[in-house]
């Protein structure tokens, strides 16, 4: 309240040189209660047609605010992530996220604007003057504050407006679902990719330096060749998350010295392919040894036996080497029997 407001009555008065700032009090209190100005009726007072336009414009708010929210959830079916739209005067942006912004600030602001609005132009208005009171509620305190909310209840017209009350709780229903969506954001699905490699029944293994077809008079005992599937391009996109998974690793080792025998029955003439993949951290293994048939992960020293199965023989791997089963097809070059027969990486083998 300003001074204008305060009756004469109530300000105190100037007396003296008005340039000495010298001011006397009234003989009264001089904090006696100016009292509230008259009160002024708005027209939803007043009028019944003006409160259902204002009671219709609160419910538009409220389902604009539903429809926000349903478009927020739509847009993550509707927009792929790597999309991107020119909006102007921003320019180029992603549509998933230009979307969920636009959508889900929409929501929030017409619930903040409906709630504004219902509060300026249908609930009570008037000014109640109440004496402060002493903290420990007594029981004639708590009853009033029970027929205080009971008359506010009964001022913001709850009850008797059930249009803006439903509308209001769809709203206010529907937007937490925004951050329910949100979750999803935490990364996609992995589905089953964790499970498969780019292997597969019939795709020849091609060699990652000369990027040929592997003919098994290619392979020479003791020497060690990194393959990958056929039909894998490094200008891809998704091409080291892939080799990341189907990365291999060709070794030849004399029949006899094979001491697996499933080992033994998915190699051709000593030619064994295990992935390259360590199964401790999944660092690329690329360090063997001729004589005792051992690869070193260089990271933290897991070794494994490639002429036992892949075994764990020395390090903090917990798993073997998973094996590609591989044959010669017609055209003598070496081919996948299909994909390896158990996930490779680390950590898969708790999770699943």
């Amino acid at each position: 309240m300003s001074s204008q407001d305060i009756p004469e009555k109530n300000l105190p008065s100037v007396q003296g040189d008005a340039h000495d700032g010298a001011v006397t009090q009234p003989a009264g209190d001089p904090f006696a209660d100016p009292g509230l100005p008259p009160h002024e009726h708005r027209i939803q007072d007043l009028d019944e047609k003006a409160a259902k336009r204002s009671e219709r414009a609160v419910a538009f708010l409220f389902v604009l605010s539903m429809l926000a929210t349903v478009g927020f959830i739509a847009s993550y079916v509707a927009f792929p992530v790597d999309k991107i739209i020119y909006v102007f005067p921003i320019g180029h942006i992603s549509a998933l996220n230009f979307s969920l912004g636009m959508t889900l600030g929409v929501a929030l602001f017409c619930i903040g604007a409906g709630a504004v609005h219902w509060a300026r132009t249908l609930m009570s208005d008037v000014e109640v003057a109440d004496d402060r009171h002493a903290i420990a509620a007594e029981p004639e305190v708590k009853a009033k504050v029970l027929a205080d909310f009971k008359q506010g209840a009964e001022e913001s017209a709850f009850g008797r407006r059930k249009l803006i009350r439903n509308t209001m709780f769809g709203a206010l229903a529907l937007v937490p679902l925004s951050g329910v969506v949100l979750l999803r954001d935490l990364g996609p699905l992995p589905g089953t990719k964790l499970r498969k490699t780019a292997w597969a029944q019939g795709k020849m293994l091609i060699n990652q330096n000369s990027l040929q077809p592997l003919r098994p008079e290619d392979v020479q005992v003791g020497s060690l060749t990194f393959a990958m599937p056929e039909g894998m391009k490094e200008e891809d996109h998704d091409f080291q998350n892939e080799i990341a998974k189907a990365a291999l690793m060709i070794v030849r080792l004399r029949p006899e010295d094979i001491k697996d025998k499933k080992e033994l029955d998915w190699s051709v003439d000593g030619i064994v392919a295990f992935s390259k993949i360590c199964t401790h951290v999944g660092c690329p293994i690329s360090l063997y040894e001729q004589q005792t048939h051992h690869v070193l992960c260089p990271c933290h020293q897991s070794t494994f036996d490639l002429a036992d199965g892949g075994r764990v023989v020395f390090g903090p791997a917990g798993h073997a080497l998973p094996q590609l089963r591989i044959k010669v097809n017609d055209k003598g070059y070496l081919e996948a029997m299909g994909d390896f027969a158990e996930p490779v990486g680390p950590a898969y083998w708790e999770r699943g």
